[in-house]
């Protein structure tokens, strides 16, 4: 028996231009299953449709109106069952929406593979005329709304300009008095200052003396000024390199640079200039790494990049006090240890390290092998090695086990070692896992899960977006607590954060998305215990797009000595920045080995002893 609802919201109707029929609502109805067949009276809603249009409504605007229409009042309807059951039925419009997308995208590859197979060529990727509202949806960053929250620095006074900017000349601008009339008197100057550049060469022809000795058969010659080797000053050697790694510009347009003011130089000159003789500059990185690690955290992430040709991995790895580079093969947690361990990676195998292993799944069995075989507390890499090739005889299999045992052992030796961080921010990526006593989450990398969800119907967008809100209120609410403390703020910021990670909004995705943050309440957390946590990698991730920069200029390294000195640029340029060191006058000080600037690496350690004093 179908009994028609008293309120009618919808209505539908079919009209025919010749083309495709157009869809409204006509009229919603509820039918009550007979008893016989359910247990229970179960209502369903039936929105009754025209065979035709069913068949021929095909996009997905039109779909994507039509259910806008149907969402519109749906907290009008008086029935819970009725709301809860359309509520439902939206939910399965999403899973199936994504699931279609996902098919389509496989689709489409298995398609391109079949015509490469053929001899022919796949589609094309050619990137759409994006509008201005695709750009909104496509925009997933959340840095809008964590500073809205933030409390924003006023703004300081502007410094006059005259007061920073270092005068060369003075010139007098006299008033032609034959134009001035018989009453005026001179009332004194008034001050303008004007900044210009003059590019000058300043080439030097050397006199060296030269002296023979009949005795001895030899030649002695004058000693050049540090800094000036073959053809070309320390002047011209660090506005190479800080062109080049500061300012972003290709060897090509340094070289056409260098050659408008009349310097005689080639291509592959510069290229040597920016790559070799840097062993100073190498260890400068090293000793500011070295100084940046004493600090209570570290912030962590990575990026994509080019090695001749091959994809490799930059990590970053900073805190407030320096930024570092590191380009490596690969990303997984050995690669992060060797990083850390800031000299050979070992292996330590204790109680410790077997829980560990236990912990990832290494079985009973194959643990108590590997305690009959280990015959040394610490191996190193080589001896490990040979240990596994004893316990794992095949190299093509265990390779999960050889894994965790690594894993495990290394683990435990780094966190044992005098470069142990106990707090580290990243996101929640797996290699990030067991590093640190204590693993922070960014909130604006989990913000941005929740900016990448696309609802297809404009209901579950509407959710988004109370949600969205109510998640960067939070966020506002964890920053309050940093700057006054108390454990009363902290039990019921962790009350609160139960009670809205708990949600339950009936958008399927997002309700999987928000049972995902509630089960990383831990990490999210801890700058509860902690105030003096940021809740955000933001450093890192800044780092990394430094690293995306150079890439976009320069596309990659092809040298393993070209890849090492990009690393250890990137890590002095970004340091020098923190600590508002101008990079000329820097690299000018160590190519011509004055020593008149004090290292980066004091001023770390000085920096982070006058902060460790005033907390």
């Amino acid at each position: 028996m179908a009994v028609k609802l008293h309120h009618e919201p919808y209505k539908m109707e079919f009209t025919n231009n010749g083309t495709r029929p157009s869809l409204k609502i006509l009229r919603t109805v509820i039918c009550y299953p007979s008893a016989e067949n359910l247990p229970k009276k179960r209502r369903v809603i039936i929105t009754v449709l025209d065979e035709h249009c069913i068949r021929t409504l095909m996009s997905l605007t039109d779909i994507k109106k039509t259910l806008e229409k149907l969402t519109v009042d749906i907290d009008a309807i008086a029935d819970p069952h009725v709301a809860a059951v359309q509520r439902t039925l939206f939910g399965l419009v999403e899973v199936l929406v994504e699931a279609n997308k996902a098919q389509a995208k496989t689709i489409q590859q298995l398609k391109n593979e079949v015509n490469r197979l053929k001899g022919e060529q796949g589609k094309p990727d050619i990137r759409k005329q994006k509008t201005s509202a695709d750009a909104v949806d496509l925009k997933h960053s959340s840095e809008a709304d964590r500073k809205k929250r933030a409390d924003q620095k006023p703004r300081g006074k502007k410094t006059k300009k005259k007061n920073t900017v270092k005068i060369d000349r003075r010139v007098d601008c006299d008033v032609d008095k034959d134009n001035l009339p018989p009453d005026a008197k001179f009332q004194g100057y008034e001050t303008r200052v004007v900044q210009d550049l003059k590019i000058i060469t300043d080439n030097v022809e050397f006199r060296v003396a030269v002296y023979y000795s009949k005795s001895l058969k030899k030649t002695f010659l004058g000693k050049l000024p540090d800094g000036y080797k073959g053809e070309f000053g320390p002047g011209i050697r660090t506005l190479v390199i800080t062109l080049y790694r500061d300012s972003g510009m290709t060897e090509p347009a340094i070289a056409r640079f260098l050659k408008t003011f009349g310097i005689q130089i080639a291509k592959s000159t510069i290229s040597r200039m920016i790559t070799e003789d840097h062993d100073l500059f190498h260890q400068e990185k090293e000793d500011i790494i070295d100084a940046g690690l004493k600090a209570s955290y570290q912030h962590v992430d990575d990026t994509g990049c080019r090695v001749n040709g091959k994809n490799q991995y930059t990590h970053i790895l900073c805190n407030p006090y320096f930024t570092g580079f590191f380009t490596r093969p690969k990303k997984d947690r050995l690669t992060l240890l060797a990083i850390l361990c800031r000299s050979e990676l070992k292996f330590k195998f204790n109680e410790s390290a077997y829980a560990l292993m236990s912990e990832f799944g290494l079985s009973a069995l194959r643990l108590a092998e590997l305690k009959k075989t280990v015959n040394s507390e610490i191996l190193t890499n080589e001896q490990l090695d040979a240990l596994l090739d004893r316990l794992f005889p095949n190299p093509k299999k265990h390779s999960t086990n050889r894994r965790v045992i690594r894993e495990s052992a290394a683990i435990v030796y780094y966190q044992s070692s005098e470069y142990a961080i106990k707090h580290l921010l990243c996101d929640d990526a797996p290699q990030f896992n067991k590093i640190a006593k204590y693993k922070s989450l960014c909130w604006v990398h989990e913000g941005r899960h929740y900016k990448k969800l696309t609802p297809f119907v404009r209901h579950h967008q509407v959710i988004l977006d109370n949600f969205i809100e109510k998640f960067w209120d939070y966020y506002g609410a964890l920053l309050k607590y940093k700057q006054s403390p108390s454990n009363e703020i902290a039990k019921k910021l962790s009350r609160e954060f139960d009670v809205l990670f708990a949600t339950k909004t009936g958008y399927p995705a997002l309700d999987e998305r928000i049972a995902r943050t509630l089960s990383k309440k831990k990490s999210l957390l801890l700058p509860l215990i902690f105030p003096f946590l940021p809740l955000h990698n933001n450093p890192a991730e800044l780092g990394a797009r430094a690293q995306a920069r150079m890439r976009d200029i320069n596309l990659q390294t092809v040298s393993e000595n070209g890849t090492k000195t990009k690393d250890t640029f990137a890590t002095i340029v970004q340091t020098a920045r923190k600590h508002s060191v101008n990079i000329y006058d820097y690299v000018y000080d160590r190519v011509t080995k004055k020593f008149e600037m004090p290292s980066l690496a004091n001023l770390i350690a000085n920096t982070f002893s006058l902060e460790n004093c005033l907390a």
